[in-house]
C-alpha cells in the first residue's frame, strides 16, 4: 500500500500563470538552493569519499515527487510505492536499503535522507539527499565484498525509517545503525551533514513561497517540468527512430572468476515515445555485481545522456518521464530478485551509460558516442596503524571519457561529472600511504579524429600493514571505438611487494594482504576513439606529443610521423597514412577489438591473466542446489533402506 499524506489544512494549490522573469528568477534561485545543499554538505562531513570527491547526490522535488533540480534523478517514487506509513509535517525520512524502496537506491552503503516541506498544513515540496558511506559494516572493511551471495552480507539494511519524528531525532534508532559501523564518528558526521543539507533545502523553499507566494511557486515547478517535457518530446521524435535497434555490452567477470555478464537493451519510439527493452540480458549473478535498477532511475540516465549529448541548454529535471517506457525482466542482472548481493553493482550502473550511447547513437551516427570511463573504480585500503588506531580509506578512481562527435574525451576524469579528485596531500595526511605516481597513461586513450581520454597511472606507496580490496572492470572486454575509431586501453593493477616480488592483481578482490614498503600500480583505462584517426589534424597529434598524452610511437596510430624537434614528416606522414588506410579498407561503425570469444582466447597473452569462466547464474545455482539435495536424500533413504535390509537379513538369520 502507497504511503498516505497526512495534512491539516488539504487545500489544492492552484494553477496560475507566470510572467518569464518570475519564472526565471524561481528556477535560478531553485538551481542555487540545490547547489547550496552540496556546499553545506562538503563542508560539514567528515569521509573523504563525500567530502573530497562528492559522492553525494541532491534533489529538490514537487509535491508529487517529481525532480525539478537535481542530480541522480528523484529517490521519491520508489519510496513512496514501498512505504505503507505515514507522511506527516516534521518527518525526516532515513533508509539505505534498495529492496524495501523499490531501488530507489542501489546499494546500501548509500545513504537517503528524506525530508517533506509542509507550510501552513500543506505539503508543498520534498527535498533528499544520499552520500556513499565508507563503511556500514559487513564482512569486509567498505561493506563492498565482492564474493557476497547475499545482501545480508553486505551490511546493515535500514528500511523506509522515520529517523525524525516532529523534527525529533529518534536517537536510540541512530545508536543501533552506527553500532554496526567499523567508523561511526564518520557516519554520524556525514549523516549530520546530510540532514543539515536538507534542512537548508527547506529554508529556501519556504523563503520562495514566501517572497512569490504558494500558487505561484507551486505553479513555477509544474512550469519547469513542463517545459522539460515539450523540450524532451521534441527531441526524442527527432533523434530516436521508430525502427527497433539494439545493443549489448559486458561487465567482464564479478569478481568470482566468472564472466563476462551481458548487458542488452533495444530501443525504439512509438509515438512520442520512447521505449527501451532490456530482454535479453543475462540472469541475475550469484555475486555482488547485480544492479536493482528503479525504472525512474533508468529514465533520468537516459534524460541525463539525451541532453548532454543533443541539447545542454535543456534544464534538466522529471518532466519527461511519461516520455519513456522501460521494460526489465525480473530475474535478471538489472532486476535481481531478494536477496541477491547488490553491494558492486557500480560496474553495471556505469555500463548502462555506454549501451545508451551506442543506441541513441545508431538512429543518429553523427551523436554516436565510443565507450568512455563507465564505472567508478573503488580501492579501499584499512588497518590498525602502530599506534593500535583503525585507519580506512575509500577512494574512486578516474579514467578517460570517451572521444565525442564534438571533440576529444577528457583525460583522467569521472563518471560523474560533478566529481573530483581526492588530492594527494589529503590521503598523505590522514593515512599511512604515500602516493609517489599520479598522471595520465600516455596512449591509453583509443585513436580517433577525437582522441580517447588518458586513463590514470596512480601508485600507492603502503606505509603500514594491511588490506586492501580492489573493484574495477574493462580488464578483459575493451573501450571500445565508434566511427573508424580505436579502443581504448584496458586496465591493470600491479602489487610491487617489499621482498621484491611482483602480483598482478585481478580487477575485482577482498583481503588482499598489503604490507609496509609495499608499491600498488592502480591503473585505470582509456576512453575510446571517435572517427577516422587517419583524418585527425596533424598538428593535434602534434599538441599532444607535446604535451605527453601520446608518444612519438603513439602517433603512428594516426598515421602521423614525426621528426626529432616533433615537426611532422610530411612527405612519410602521406605515405604512412595511405598504407594505413588501404591496409584497414573501410572504417567499422564499432571496434570492439575482437568477439568475446576472441577476446578470451587472447586473454592470457594480452592481459596475463586467465579468462573468466562461463558464469553459473542465480538460478541454476538453485536450480543445481535443489538437484544436489535431492541427490543427498536419495543416498540417505537408499542407505537408510540397505541398512534395513540387513537387519531383516540378520533376524531372519538368528
Amino acid at each position: 500500500m502507497p504511503a498516505s499524506i497526512v495534512e491539516t489544512r488539504p487545500k489544492p494549490f492552484k494553477r496560475v500563470d507566470i510572467d518569464p522573469i518570475t519564472l526565471d528568477i524561481i528556477e535560478n534561485a531553485m538551481l542555487n538552493a540545490r547547489w547550496e545543499m552540496d556546499a553545506v554538505l562538503f563542508r560539514t562531513a567528515m569521509s573523504p569519499g563525500i567530502r573530497e570527491q562528492g559522492d553525494a547526490f541532491p534533489m529538490i522535488a514537487n509535491l508529487d515527487g517529481k525532480m525539478v533540480v537535481g542530480q541522480f534523478g528523484s529517490f521519491i517514487y520508489g519510496f513512496k510505492e514501498a512505504y505503507d506509513g505515514t507522511i506527516e509535517e516534521g518527518d525526516i525520512f532515513f533508509m539505505n536499503d534498495p529492496y524495501t524502496c523499490n531501488g530507489a537506491i542501489s546499494h546500501a552503503n548509500d545513504w537517503l535522507i528524506l525530508r517533506p516541506i509542509f507550510k501552513d498544513g500543506r505539503l508543498v515540496s520534498y527535498a533528499a539527499h544520499f552520500g556513499h558511506m565508507t563503511d556500514i559494516g559487513g564482512k569486509v572493511p567498505g561493506s563492498l565484498p565482492t564474493d557476497a551471495r547475499q545482501i545480508f552480507e553486505e551490511g546493515i539494511r535500514v528500511p523506509p525509517t522515520k529517523i525524525f519524528k516532529k523534527d525529533e531525532l529518534q536517537e536510540d534508532v541512530l545508536e543501533i545503525i552506527l553500532h554496526n559501523c567499523r567508523m561511526p564518528q564518520w557516519n554520524r558526521s556525514d549523516f549530520n551533514a546530510i540532514i543539515a543539507s536538507v534542512r537548508t533545502a527547506e529554508k529556501r523553499i519556504l523563503e520562495m513561497c514566501d517572497r512569490f507566494g504558494d500558487d505561484i511557486y507551486y505553479s513555477a515547478l509544474e512550469e519547469l517540468l513542463d517545459r522539460n517535457k515539450r523540450a524532451m518530446q521534441k527531441l526524442i521524435k527527432d533523434t530516436i527512430p521508430t525502427k527497433k535497434q539494439s545493443f549489448e555490452d559486458y561487465i567482464c567477470d564479478d569478481g568470482m572468476g566468472m564472466g563476462p555478464y551481458k548487458i542488452k537493451c533495444s530501443l525504439w519510439r512509438e509515438g512520442n515515445k520512447a521505449v527501451f527493452d532490456f530482454t535479453g540480458t543475462d540472469p541475475q549473478s550469484i555475486a555482488s555485481v547485480n544492479f536493482l535498477l528503479n525504472e525512474e532511475m533508468f529514465k533520468m540516465f537516459c534524460g541525463v545522456y539525451m541532453i548532454m549529448v543533443f541539447d545542454p541548454q535543456i534544464m534538466f529535471n522529471d518532466g519527461f518521464y511519461e516520455l519513456i517506457d522501460v521494460h526489465i525482466p525480473e530475474g535478471t542482472l538489472l532486476k535481481p530478485k531478494f536477496p541477491a548481493a547488490l553491494s558492486c553493482r557500480t560496474h553495471a550502473l556505469g555500463r548502462i551509460f555506454d549501451v545508451l550511447g551506442a543506441l541513441l547513437g545508431q538512429g543518429n551516427p553523427d551523436f554516436l558516442n565510443a565507450a568512455g570511463f563507465s564505472d567508478s573504480p573503488h580501492l579501499m585500503y584499512s588497518g590498525h596503524d602502530k599506534n593500535g588506531e583503525w585507519y580506512q580509506l575509500f577512494q574512486i578512481g578516474f579514467g578517460g571519457v570517451p572521444g565525442r562527435p564534438f571533440g576529444d574525451g577528457p583525460d583522467g576524469h569521472s563518471l560523474w561529472p560533478n566529481f573530483t579528485n581526492v588530492p594527494n596531500e589529503f590521503l598523505e595526511s590522514y593515512f599511512p600511504l604515500r602516493i609517489e605516481t599520479y598522471e595520465t597513461i600516455p596512449d591509453s586513450g583509443g585513436a580517433g579524429h577525437h582522441r580517447g581520454g588518458n586513463a590514470i597511472h596512480m601508485e600507492y606507496r603502503f606505509l603500514e600493514d594491511g588490506e586492501i580490496s580492489i573493484h574495477d572492470d574493462r580488464w578483459l572486454t575493451k573501450p571500445w571505438g565508434v566511427n573508424g575509431g580505436t579502443p581504448g586501453l584496458r586496465s591493470t593493477k600491479v602489487l610491487e611487494r617489499a621482498d621484491g616480488t611482483t602480483a598482478l592483481l585481478p580487477s575485482k578482490g577482498d583481503n588482499i594482504v598489503v604490507k609496509e614498503g609495499d608499491l600498488l600500480h592502480f591503473n585505470t583505462w582509456g576512453g575510446g576513439g571517435w572517427g577516422d584517426p587517419l583524418t585527425r589534424d596533424p598538428e593535434k597529434v602534434v599538441f599532444d606529443v607535446d604535451a605527453g598524452l601520446v608518444t612519438i610511437e603513439g602517433a603512428k596510430r594516426y598515421g602521423v610521423v614525426l621528426k626529432k624537434d616533433l615537426s611532422v614528416d610530411e612527405k612519410k606522414t602521406k605515405a604512412l597514412r595511405a598504407r594505413m588506410a588501404k591496409k584497414r579498407g573501410k572504417t567499422k561503425v564499432f571496434d570492439f577489438g575482437g568477439t568475446i570469444p576472441e577476446l578470451k582466447k587472447r586473454c592470457k597473452k594480452e592481459t596475463g591473466m586467465e579468462p573468466p569462466e562461463q558464469p553459473v547464474f542465480q538460478g541454476a545455482a538453485d536450480k543445481g542446489k535443489r538437484k544436489t539435495k535431492r541427490k543427498a536424500a536419495k543416498r540417505k533413504a537408499k542407505a537408510k533402506s540397505a541398512k534395513a535390509k540387513r537387519k531383516t537379513a540378520k533376524r531372519r538369520a538368528a
